[in-house]
């Protein structure tokens, strides 16, 4: 593995051999992901996946000491379906709790602006309960998606069942791929590095601009 010395991956190595702060971790991202934060959970997901492809190399990416506790795949798939689904149960129930008064408050609603909320409407209309699935695998719409199957007072146990299912399909595939198949693919990712930060720093920064400019708009609108 010559991509092994690469700086970016010993860089990255140290963090497979600190499984708790990684645990820890994926529980904060995917709970922030659930809420809208402007950094999709695929990349989280992502990244755990290479850790734990990492830490069971240890001949390529030394541990720090003899018998170091490493970040083990099936853990953080565990870890990351659990954390996936307590989020978005607990903006389901936030949602049904507190209803559309929350979903279009001010301060809420200038997050998220007319065409999406239009588009969470439509959808649950028209596909009722298996709408919860389908805001699943929609990073953009998936908070007021949610608080909409709430507030819409879906049963609790089908809510489970298909985001579940969905979570199910979409998280912990993620981890695995990355943990069994890591090789090829840090191969691929160190010959593309450069466009591959690049795509990264314009998403982030496509985000962050979206979200000013969204706020202006609010504020702009409420004159």
């Amino acid at each position: 593995m010559e991509f092994a010395n690469e700086p970016i991956f010993q860089w990255m190595s140290q963090f497979a051999y600190q499984p708790g702060m990684v645990y820890a971790g994926l529980i904060a991202m995917m709970a922030l992901s659930a809420v809208g934060f402007p950094l999709p959970e695929e990349v989280t997901l992502i990244s755990v996946g290479i850790l734990a492809f990492m830490g069971a190399h240890p001949a390529h990416f030394p541990p720090p000491y003899e018998g170091a506790p490493v970040v083990n795949v099936h853990t953080a798939a565990i870890i990351a379906f659990t954390a996936v689904v307590a989020s978005d149960t607990l903006i389901y129930v936030i949602g049904r709790v507190f209803g559309r008064k929350l979903l279009y408050h001010p301060r809420v609603h200038k997050f998220f602006p007319e065409h999406m909320m239009k588009r969470v409407e439509e959808w649950t209309h028209k596909y009722g309960a298996y709408a919860c699935g389908i805001f699943r695998f929609t990073p953009g719409l998936r908070f007021p998606g949610h608080l909409a199957c709430g507030m819409l007072r879906y049963p609790v146990w089908k809510f489970l069942v298909i985001d579940g299912i969905a979570a199910l399909i979409s998280v912990p595939t993620q981890i695995y791929l990355l943990a069994h198949y890591g090789e090829p693919i840090l191969k691929y990712l160190r010959q593309f590095k450069l466009v591959l930060f690049g795509i990264i720093g314009l998403l982030v920064i496509y985000f962050v601009a979206k979200k000013i400019h969204q706020r202006w708009a609010a504020r702009a609108a409420s004159r």
